[in-house]
Formats: structure tokens, sequence, C-alpha cells
């Protein structure tokens, strides 16, 4: 009995403590509020061992089939709930070398380097430095065109103001790299004609994530690959990821080379003067590291849920038009729930990707490829194998968008 009691005191004792503890004013910390733990830890029980298992094996033998009879040369990597069910790499990195491809080679992400882009303007965002609804001129005092041009503007793809890619290219100098500073001096100097009254349409285009990409660069004091790395990879743990320098290019060395289909083989696609400009493109990175960014994402160590989520809502709603509903630096699907899926497409180079990020029940698909052919129109497949309640709606909806620009 007296054991009884004193366990019965110590038991009493140890909740007040608890109590008292959880009554203390939260420091800050880099680690996630109690809700969105406690939200990951309700989404990670979900998990079920031989549910994944089996989406293992169909996913295998999709992706072999892909590689095989599809031309699918790349890494492919799929989470659900928190934990890695599939990976994978097929084909080779270089095809002069005979480099096999790996789930730590790194690829040109292509477009898909936009949401990094957004983030660093949302962590901006959340230190007090920059509003929305700013005015660019507010950021860019030479930005030559209307004052009704935010960043919300360009962050959505909204503002109307001509691609940088085409609207340049007789003015720019093709023995050097471009540069962010350089991009907006020519606008400056040359104000080539908009495109659209801004705010009036979706109009996809890179202009909007360099101009982005060099606010960051004026806000933090610091050159974006720099910021990239200290901000953004370095905190999601992404060891292997770099923004791309033309003037360090041993960087690349060991990444995989992009290519485009030819009929007796393939062509390597070469560097140009436009992989010196940022934002829009640039970000180099492995399927292993792209899983630490989705975690990273989910578990508030780049920016709060409550950012993430206004990213997330759409600047258009669409019903039936993927390629147009687009948040911040996310494209933005519609169910048939009502809810909205989080994706981003890339071609550049020779380099052809799909990422989608599901932060509803932590999952991701990530598909990086170093042969630009048609591989991803079968994404369709991979989705409806993660989701099989929603095959149905994935089999029937739209393809999925090409980013073209400057291919």
């Amino acid at each position: 009995m007296k054991i009884t009691r004193y366990i019965i005191a110590f038991s009493f004792f140890l909740g007040l403590g608890v109590i008292a503890c959880s009554h203390q004013p939260r420091q800050l910390s880099d680690e996630p509020t109690n809700a969105v733990t406690l939200r990951n830890d309700s989404i990670s029980r979900l998990y079920d061992p031989k549910m994944a298992s089996r989406k293992a094996v169909k996913l295998d033998t999709f992706f072999k089939k892909l590689h095989k009879f599809g031309g699918f040369n790349g890494a492919v990597l799929v989470a659900q709930h928190g934990k890695i069910i599939y990976k994978n790499a097929f084909g080779y990195s270089s095809f002069f070398r005979k480099d096999t491809n790996t789930t730590q080679t790194q690829f040109q992400l292509a477009s898909v380097s936009k949401q990094f882009t957004a983030v660093a303007i949302m962590q901006l965002h959340e230190k007090g430095l920059i509003n929305y609804d700013d005015p660019v001129y507010k950021h860019i005092p030479n930005f030559p065109y209307d004052s009704t041009i935010t960043i919300r503007s360009l962050l959505t793809h909204r503002s109307g103001i001509p691609n940088y890619v085409y609207c340049l290219d007789r003015i720019v100098n093709k023995k050097f790299p471009m540069t962010n500073d350089l991009v907006v001096d020519l606008f400056a100097q040359h104000k080539p004609g908009i495109n659209y009254l801004p705010n009036q349409r979706f109009n996809y285009n890179n202009s909007n994530y360099v101009l982005l990409a060099y606010i960051v660069e004026k806000l933090s004091g610091m050159n974006f690959r720099e910021y990239a790395q200290k901000n953004l990879f370095a905190p999601a743990g992404m060891s292997r990821s770099f923004v791309y320098d033309p003037y360090n290019s041993e960087q690349a060395a060991t990444a995989a080379v992009g290519y485009t289909p030819r009929r007796n083989g393939f062509w390597q696609v070469p560097f140009d003067h436009l992989d010196g400009a940022t934002g829009d493109k640039g970000v180099y990175s492995t399927v292993e590291d792209l899983f630490k960014w989705d975690m990273a994402l989910n578990t508030e160590k780049l920016v709060k849920m409550s950012t993430l989520n206004e990213a997330f809502q759409p600047a258009h709603t669409f019903k039936f038009a993927t390629t147009r509903n687009y948040g911040f630096g996310w494209r933005l699907q519609l169910m048939d729930d009502g809810s909205w899926l989080t994706f981003h497409t890339g071609w550049w180079h020779g380099f052809k990707n799909y990422y989608m990020h599901n932060n509803r029940d932590n999952s991701s698909i990530i598909i990086l490829q170093n042969v630009a052919n048609r591989a991803l129109g079968r994404i369709k497949v991979a989705q409806s194998i993660l989701y099989p309640d929603k095959a149905w709606y994935f089999m029937s909806g739209e393809g999925l968008p090409e980013e073209l620009e400057g291919e």
C-alpha cells in the first residue's frame, strides 16, 4: 500500500510539473510550433508499412517500364505521411562518361527553382522587410513600369512585364553571362513594352522571378546564391544543393548533364548567357535533398506554416486550368474535394522535372530528368499509385504544363 501511495503522490507532482511547464512562455527558437508538431505526428501515424510496400512495388514496376519503353532517364523519390516509400535512379547522368544516375545525382531544377525564390521573399516578409503589396519600384527605384505592379504581381505571374529571355535577346551581349543587375538595368534603359495591363490575367514569365531574386539580394545584402545557401539549403539540411554560377563551373562538374533526344542518340545542351541570371532557374539539387526541403516546409524550418499556407492560395481559381492556377512559386491543381494540390514543373537545357508537395498528408513526388523527352507525360500513373482512391481523377485530368521559356 505504501508503494501505491508513493506512486500516486509522485504521479500527482509530476503532473503538476508538466502543467507548470506547459504554461511557461515559449522561447523563440527554430523548433516548430506545438500545433505543427502535433499535426505532423498525427499524419505520421497514418503510415502503413504494408500499404507503402505495395505502392513501392507498383512504383518500381512503373518506373522500370518507363525507363525501358518511355526513355525515362533520371531519379525519382516518392514519400507519403512524411516517410520515403520509394526511391530509385535510371540511366546515365553523362552519356559520354557513362556515369550512372543515383538518388544523390545533382540535376538542374529549371523552373522548380522558383519556389526557392518565393520562400526567400516569404522569409523577408516575416522579418518585416517587405510586404506583398509593396509596389515593385519601392525596392527597384529604376523600375520603369506601372506603380500598380506589386511584389504579389511578380509572385503570381500577373505583372504583365515581358519575358527577359526574349525581349532582351537583341540587346544583351551573349558573350558574357547575364546577371540579375543587368536584367534590371536593361529593363530600365530600354523599357520593353508590357504584354497586358498589370494584374488583369495570368501569364507565366521568368522575368518576375529574376526581379524577385534581385530584390532578395538588395534587402539581404548578399547575392542570391549566397542567400540560398545560408537561408534555404543549410537550414533544410540540403548539403548537395547549390545555385549555378557560370564563374564557378566546376561546381557542376559531377552533376548530371542535360540532353535532348536526337534521331541517332542524344544532344548535350550547352550552357549559355542566360544561365547567369538567378531566381527563375539555376538551382541544382538531388531527389534526396528535395525530400529534405519538403520536410523542412512541413516543419517550419524555413517559414511559418501560416505564411506557407498563404503561398498555396491561387491568384486565380480556374476549375479546369492547371496551367493558370498559381500561388507564390507553386502551381496549384484543384482536386475533386475542393483542395489544392501543390506542384511545379520545369524544363531547361535538357532537364525536365516534376515536384509535387502535398502538405495535407506530408506526401511528395519528386522526379528529376536529364533527358528532355515525353516521359513526364505519364506522371498521372505515379499520382494514381500514390493516391489509388483518386486514380479516376488523375487519369481523366489535364496534362502537365510545360515550362518552355528559354528552352
